[in-house]
């Protein structure tokens, strides 16, 4: 893998400048015809690209880029709608957005796997995040089989820091259906001039000689020397790490304020070339990797064993309830009390706010869920609307038979209204499953439908919704694409793009 991350003002970790959107640069037809041409002469076959639009034509520049023999990795994601380590959630507004991206991209047979987060955990208190990201994986899997799309992988990509082993074990651990298929590093320890020993190359490559699924730099190019040496690529390339390493992805085409760029594009849309494209240009034309045959590729190595839960890992291997929009349907239509289609997302955080603080009662524990302690509410993958509508259900019952005085239960302020409770034949079970709590396990429901409709559901938001957060208040405690054939067999070494 001789890759680029490719993608305008877009940051490794999921930020962007300048706003709520982003530039999808694989909908760019014009910036693709640019700069196709150039990956070429940095012997590029791989792109990574950070956000794609799952609505947008992407046709051109994928057959520009297969013209070209490049693959594209893409992070499933957008800023707008991923999993937050702050207030993790894995609910069917992401699930949509995710399944979304695989539904558009798996069309073109350059597309070569998907990552279903980055950098998510990067702290010892955000460790829980990463049971979210692990469902992630579970069901975009299940889903790209489900769908019958050809085998292709799905990822983590993960920062360099003292929680290493610890990721590298949780999404590498257990059954394969929920451990990821490959694992992309972002490592910046190479910087200026270095070696092998010193930039800790050599240690990383020890620690990943025993893992089982294909490794390989999802971001490198460290830039506290500048411009670039990229003396690094000789030693990925070389025969000390290609025997455990898949290569990796240069941080990243274009210039931004961070200085990683590698051409700088004008106000005339033009592309210039920066002295760092020159220097891995040299640097590139002097490596000759050789892979593993696909014939001879017979991976012997086992998954890790899952880290212990301790004072600094502390996600669960309990991963959350897979996203199910029927399961959440027949939730909403069996309540007497829920929330109003046209509820903002002011409103949304607010109730949330009041109802899921247990200072003022238990009205949540339907529909949250702990990444630490492994316990998830039976709707706590519902979207915003519907857990709201779940929550306020909650709180009219409990009103309703402990204090009458309270008239008008079903209200905030306009947030909420009354509704007759269906019972569908095919819901009965899901609910009774849930139980009157909500806390129950549902192991048998109706299959998922592409969109929630019906009289009593309550449809997504269209806003910041999709990534409302309900309150952490504690209740208690091929190449690369012909590696894919094999994922269930894959092991340390991956054929080489």
């Amino acid at each position: 893998m001789r890759g680029i991350a490719y993608q305008e003002d877009y940051s490794s970790n999921g930020t962007i400048s300048g706003g709520n959107t982003y530039h999808d640069p694989l909908a760019d037809t014009t910036a693709c015809a640019r700069d196709v041409p150039l990956m070429t002469q940095l012997r590029t076959n791989t792109i990574r690209v950070y956000a794609v639009d799952p609505t947008a034509n992407h046709d051109q520049c994928m057959q520009m880029l297969s013209d070209a023999g490049i693959y594209v990795v893409a992070d499933l994601g957008e800023p707008q709608n991923s999993i937050n380590r702050d207030s993790p959630q894995w609910n069917q507004e992401i699930y949509s957005r995710y399944t979304g991206v695989v539904d558009n991209l798996m069309k073109y047979s350059n597309t070569l796997g998907f990552f279903a987060g980055n950098e998510v955990t990067n702290m010892p208190n955000n460790t829980e995040a990463s049971a979210f990201v692990k469902a992630a994986v579970r069901d975009v899997k299940a889903y790209i089989v489900q769908k019958k799309y050809r085998p292709i992988g799905v990822g983590y990509a993960t920062n360099d820091d003292d929680l290493r082993s610890d990721l590298a074990d949780y999404f590498n651990c257990g059954d394969a259906a929920s451990s990821i298929d490959f694992w992309g590093y972002n490592i910046y320890s190479w910087c200026g001039t270095s070696s092998y020993k010193d930039s800790h190359y050599q240690e990383r490559t020890e620690e990943f000689s025993s893992y089982n699924v294909p490794v390989f730099f999802a971001e490198y190019g460290c830039n506290t020397q500048q411009p670039r040496k990229f003396d690094e690529v000789v030693a990925l390339y070389g025969t000390d790490m290609t025997k455990v390493w898949s290569g990796g992805i240069v941080y990243m085409y274009y210039q931004e304020t961070n200085d990683y760029g590698l051409v700088s594009i004008g106000s005339d849309d033009q592309a210039t070339k920066l002295p760092d494209f020159t220097a891995l240009s040299s640097q590139i034309a002097k490596v000759t990797p050789s892979g593993v045959a696909m014939a001879s590729y017979s991976p012997t190595n086992s998954p890790q064993p899952c880290p212990t839960q301790e004072r600094v890992w502390s996600a669960n291997t309990t991963l959350p309830p897979s996203p199910n929009n029927a399961v959440c349907d027949c939730m909403v239509k069996s309540l007497n009390c829920t929330a109003r289609s046209d509820i903002d997302d002011d409103a949304i955080t607010t109730n949330f706010d009041y109802l899921c603080n247990p200072a003022n009662g238990d009205y949540c524990s339907g529909i949250l869920a702990n990444g630490s302690t492994g316990v998830y509410g039976a709707y706590s993958m519902c979207n915003s609307k519907e857990r709201l509508a779940w929550a306020f259900n909650a709180f009219f019952m409990d009103q309703t038979r402990n204090n009458p005085q309270n008239t008008n239960p079903c209200d905030f302020k306009g947030a909420a209204r009354k509704q007759t409770p269906e019972s569908a034949q095919t819901c009965r079970s899901v609910i009774s499953q849930a139980g009157d709590s909500g806390t129950g396990s549902i192991t048998s429901a109706p299959s998922p439908a592409s969109t929630s409709s019906g009289g009593g559901s309550v449809s997504s938001s269209t806003g910041a919704a999709s990534v409302l957060a309900i309150p952490m208040f504690s209740f208690g405690m091929l190449r690369m694409a012909g590696y894919i054939t094999i994922a269930a067999l894959v092991g340390a070494g991956l054929v080489l793009l």
